[in-house]
């Protein structure tokens, strides 16, 4: 019986692609596709001012809400933060993974390897509170600012209105130091593994020919390295949109949009008022899509 189904799928393999691979398409049909078409179905639906109530009646009132200044000043605000946290995410990132694609050795590609993964194996949670230290008015980095003669600066710093706050754990500063910590480990990695697709073929051709290295990296290895860039800022901007643990433990009363999702969802049960919010990082995300194909970042996939 058994060699008899072994022969019957050894001489159909794809029908043992399609057994292999419908375990996880029902599991991504099922969980993923119909919770975002759930959440999608909620957002047209309304809550009743009197009842508190969901009324589940199609209507665009919801998505009518997202346009109060309120709701606007949250998807601006968050989208200037992800924008910014990609960019310094990028700056970093950028020349650590160039120098291990181009010149570590095995063993230092190694130990940056686990530098830069090691504090994926930790927890979100601890890291995350571990910074609360850091910044804290007594942690080391107002320490450092005393030590250094610095804190009337750090001071007139958390002063302004926009970057600071009573300290640098309840700022925006402190958000986005926060957010380039988490996310840059899912930078460095897409493009430190596009570089190394890079042939040192073209590099050294480049050399021949008489362009300057500031010519070759321009014409040659960054347009081979933009999507490692645009995969790693993928994954920067999309969590930062998302996220609602760092501006609760790091904010102060501006909202984020994970933040206003939680809000509407646990406070609130505003249910729908919370799908549609979650709504905005997907078109965010779509048109930041099409903005990179049209610029021709996915060419050289």
């Amino acid at each position: 019986m058994l060699t008899r189904l072994s022969t019957y799928l050894y001489r159909r393999p794809r029908l043992v692609l399609l057994l292999l691979l419908l375990p996880p398409l029902i599991w991504f049909v099922v969980v993923y596709l119909g919770a975002l078409a759930t959440m999608l179905v909620n957002s047209f639906f309304y809550l009743d001012g009197f009842t508190g109530q969901v009324v589940h009646q199609f209507t665009l009132e919801t998505y009518s809400k997202l346009l109060d200044p309120t709701n606007l000043d949250i998807f601006s605000r968050t989208t200037v933060m992800a924008a910014l946290v990609t960019a310094a995410c990028i700056l970093i990132a950028f020349p650590l993974a160039y120098y291990m694609a181009r010149f570590a050795s095995p063993r230092m590609k190694t130990f940056l390897y686990l530098a830069v993964t090691l504090p994926l194996w930790s927890s979100y949670v601890v890291r995350v509170y571990s910074w609360k230290l850091i910044l804290a008015q007594e942690g080391i980095i107002s320490w450092f600012a005393g030590i250094l003669h610095l804190t009337g600066f750090l001071n007139w710093y958390l002063s302004l209105p926009v970057v600071g706050g009573p300290s640098l754990s309840v700022s925006s500063t402190g958000i986005f130091l926060v957010f380039v910590y988490i996310w840059l480990p899912y930078m460095i990695i897409p493009i430190q593994t596009a570089l190394e697709r890079v042939p040192k073929s073209l590099v050294e051709a480049s050399a021949d020919l008489g362009a300057h290295p500031s010519q070759t990296f321009r014409n040659v290895i960054l347009p081979l390295a933009l999507p490692g860039v645009v995969a790693g800022s993928i994954f920067t901007f999309s969590l930062t949109l998302g996220d609602f643990i760092v501006p609760s433990l790091f904010g102060n009363s501006s909202y984020f949009i994970g933040k206003a999702v939680l809000t509407y969802m646990g406070t609130s049960g505003n249910i729908p008022l919370a799908a549609a919010f979650t709504m905005g990082p997907i078109v965010i995300m779509i048109i930041y899509l099409l903005i990179a194909r049209k610029l021709g970042a996915f060419d050289a996939l």
